[in-house]
């Protein structure tokens, strides 16, 4: 049985997952150095010592060129880089001469997933635990892409699978602890983040500071009853002001009469308050978690957590929100922080840009209102950071692209390898913009005039956007992100997010051209 896959940049090609006799060779030697360079290559690719990991393997290739155990933990490390056309070029052959190779399989899935080929992902780790139920890499992979299709419940146990059977993989215990975290499985996660801590000696010290911050604060979290408590109205429908793109609301905290501006920012996880209207309204930090990595000035901003008691937003209130402090670098933001999509996904959104008002419905009747809500349903995924993704395609570009869909940003972005693209060369502006991003302040920012940006049947013309190294989102996404559908695209819809199923119906609200 043949199964075609279609992968962005690279040749078409044929799985072949039929089921066949290999015939191996008698060790050698020199087979035995190799298993101990795939031993000392694995140990530095738990470390996150890839590119020491990846010069051991080749090593070990150049000896022994027939070793496809080698060539596979290579195709791992390569993909491990988000180096994907390489992986791939590596471990297809093998999957193809080796069917039976459950260890391939898992690693050619890794590598269509981070790319994200989600259904010929999940074939391959199908078929590599068919084959080896003990498959670790196959079963964590699992677990992402329920993870990433919002089957939150399954992705913990197929996680928790991965972690049984690989307890000291670093990868696995992380992505447990984030995939735990979102289930609001506090104590679950901080312990699953401690494990990580205890057999990822190789994590530099930002990072080992920003867990250690992340793990008091879920277990501040898991003493702290139950968060995002609802009450108030079954629904509620309040104006926003639209500038620069972005839809702004004002909402009030912990019982305050002063009405504050806040973003409504799909591009968000939890949500944010400034560092001056916190300290104005003496909401205090729970803890610190040393400094994480954004878009913008020197790319580094310090994590601080904190909790409102409560939020009012029109005629719905939530109690126990988890929030994070920051500083705000422009005052051309002139506001006091981001509503981001843990608050907001526990509810049916609609964001209609036409009428400029934002609509919050509760659980028990968001069924029925997303079976009235008439246009295009498509699907999203959620990244392993938290940001809502979509398929986007692009004019000049031949393949369907991961977007970011982010209400928060003005302009649509696209990363600098797609601004690359010959294709989309010809569209470059002249005209350079200055970026305000979560880490600061970037001048002189390349525009492109994107001729023709499409999602699901919705196509916009004229699109400006700005082309940035989106690495920092890329290595924490999970799936490969290619840029970011801005506010200058979604402006001319009404957005009902169904959270609950990972899908948005888009209505152009734009008038009818006679």
């Amino acid at each position: 049985m043949r199964y075609k896959v279609k992968y962005p940049g690279l040749r078409t090609a044929f799985l072949i997952l039929s089921l066949t006799i290999t015939a191996f060779s008698m060790e050698t030697e020199q087979s035995v150095d190799v298993k101990r360079s795939l031993k000392e290559a694995s140990n530095k690719t738990r470390a996150g010592l890839f590119a020491e990991a990846e010069n051991i393997l080749r090593a070990a290739i150049n000896a022994d060129d027939k070793r496809s155990d080698a060539k596979v933990e290579l195709a791992y490390v390569l993909t491990k880089q988000r180096r994907l056309g390489e992986a791939y070029d590596i471990v297809l052959p093998i999957v193809q001469s080796e069917p039976k190779n459950a260890r391939a399989l898992a690693v050619l899935g890794s590598t269509m997933l981070t790319g994200g080929r989600f259904r010929e992902a999940r074939l391959l780790f199908f078929n590599s635990i068919k084959l080896d139920r003990r498959q670790h890499l196959a079963w964590a992979g699992y677990g992402l892409l329920d993870f990433y299709e919002n089957r939150i419940n399954d992705s913990v146990e197929n996680l928790r699978e991965s972690v049984y059977y690989a307890p000291d993989e670093p990868d696995y215990l992380f992505a447990l602890a984030q995939v735990s975290a979102r289930a609001e499985k506090y104590k679950e996660a901080a312990d699953a983040y401690r494990d990580f801590l205890s057999v990822s000696n190789g994590a530099d010290a930002d990072r080992r500071a920003r867990i250690r911050g992340l793990i008091n604060f879920l277990r501040y979290l898991g003493n702290s009853g139950t968060l995002y408590r609802v009450g108030g109205a079954e629904k509620t429908v309040l104006p926003f002001d639209l500038i620069g793109n972005r839809p702004i609301i004002k909402l009030k905290i912990n019982g305050n009469e002063e009405p504050l501006r806040f973003v409504l920012d799909t591009g968000s996880g939890i949500s944010v308050i400034s560092e001056a209207t916190a300290k104005r309204l003496k909401i205090k930090s729970i803890t610190k978690g040393g400094f994480a990595r954004g878009i913008g000035g020197d790319g580094k901003f310090e994590i601080v957590y904190g909790l409102l008691r409560q939020i009012e937003v029109g005629d719905v209130n939530l109690r126990q929100v988890p929030v994070y402090i920051r500083k705000f670098h422009a005052d051309a933001q002139d506001v006091d922080g981001y509503i981001g999509l843990a608050l907001i996904s526990k509810f049916l959104t609609t964001i209609d840009y036409g009428d400029k008002t934002f609509a919050l419905t509760r659980r028990s009747n968001d069924e029925k209102e997303f079976r009235d809500a008439v246009g295009l349903s498509l699907p999203l995924r959620l990244t392993s950071s938290g940001f809502l993704s979509g398929e986007v395609q692009l004019q000049g570009v031949e393949s369907p692209l991961n977007f970011i869909v982010d209400t928060g940003a003005s302009v649509s972005v696209i990363s600098a390898g797609v601004a690359k693209e010959d294709g989309l060369v010809p569209f470059a502006n002249e005209e350079k913009l200055r970026v305000i991003g979560s880490a600061g302040v970037t001048n002189d920012v390349q525009t492109f005039k994107l001729p023709k940006v499409t999602f699901g049947k919705h196509s916009e013309t004229d699109i400006t956007a700005v082309a940035l190294d989106l690495d920092v989102i890329n290595e924490a996404s999970g799936f490969e992100q290619s840029g970011i559908l801005g506010g200058n695209f979604l402006k001319n819809y009404r957005m009902t997010f169904d959270f609950k199923n990972s899908k948005v119906t888009f209505v152009s609200v734009k008038p009818d051209k006679d």
